[in-house]
């Protein structure tokens, strides 16, 4: 049989965009992901936040780097890392969402998680802009202050979870507060809810997170 020119294009185009899948498929590399969906970060902040060395962070990254998932830049000695554009992110949560539907075992723990969360009430995105507009719940956003300057749901204010024992007092005694942070697998908000609720607050989870907010065509 002759050969085919039209599909060995094919096989080409299909080995490009695997490529992509590769660079998707270890775990390191999705937090990695989760990390710089909420703003740009030098490589040693991106190893410490997720628990890895400075080496192995960088050879992750660099591999998404070659799959288009991330672009770097240098300032000085250091390199810093971002999201190539707002789809990479939206991949990111579009493979979550599959894997969490198909697979059992994550299914399992993802249940685990909800049912913890009940106690903390969690609030939809829907009737958290509501409350916004009306004016009626404080939005507190407990991830670290970089991401918070990074970009942040408007009218959230910024109060680090590691430091909210000390700063409980800049928070309105008798209006409820929503606290969000990274996303679904992130802890931040339910360790400050928690807290909060300790202290006399009432306090619920917003099921909101900087990349779905924006996802939502909200501002």
């Amino acid at each position: 049989m002759a050969p085919d020119p039209t599909h060995d294009l094919k096989n080409h185009v299909y080995a490009l965009v695997a490529t992509v899948g590769r660079a998707l498929g270890n775990g390191h590399r999705l937090e990695l992901l989760e990390l710089l969906a909420q703003c740009e970060r030098p490589v040693e902040d991106l190893a410490r936040e997720a628990g890895l060395s400075v080496a192995n962070t960088s050879q992750h990254l660099q591999v998404m780097r070659r799959a288009g998932l991330v672009t770097a830049r240098r300032d000085g000695v250091r390199i810093y890392y971002r999201l190539a554009n707002d789809a990479a992110a939206g991949l990111w949560r579009t493979l979550r969402q599959f894997a969490e539907r198909e697979l059992p075992e994550i299914d399992r723990i993802v249940t685990t998680y909800a049912r913890s969360r009940e106690s903390l009430e969690p609030i939809g995105l829907g009737e958290l802009r509501r409350r916004l507009g009306e004016g009626d719940i404080v939005l507190l956003d407990v991830r670290p202050a970089l991401e918070f300057e990074a970009g942040h749901i408007p009218g959230a204010r910024s109060i680090p979870v590691d430091e909210l024992p000390e700063r409980l007092d800049e928070l309105p005694a008798g209006q409820e507060i929503a606290a969000y942070c990274r996303g679904r697998y992130c802890v931040f908000a339910d360790d400050a809810v928690r807290l909060l609720r300790a202290n006399g607050f009432r306090a619920r989870r917003a099921e909101a997170d900087v990349p779905t907010w924006r996802a939502s065509s909200a501002p």
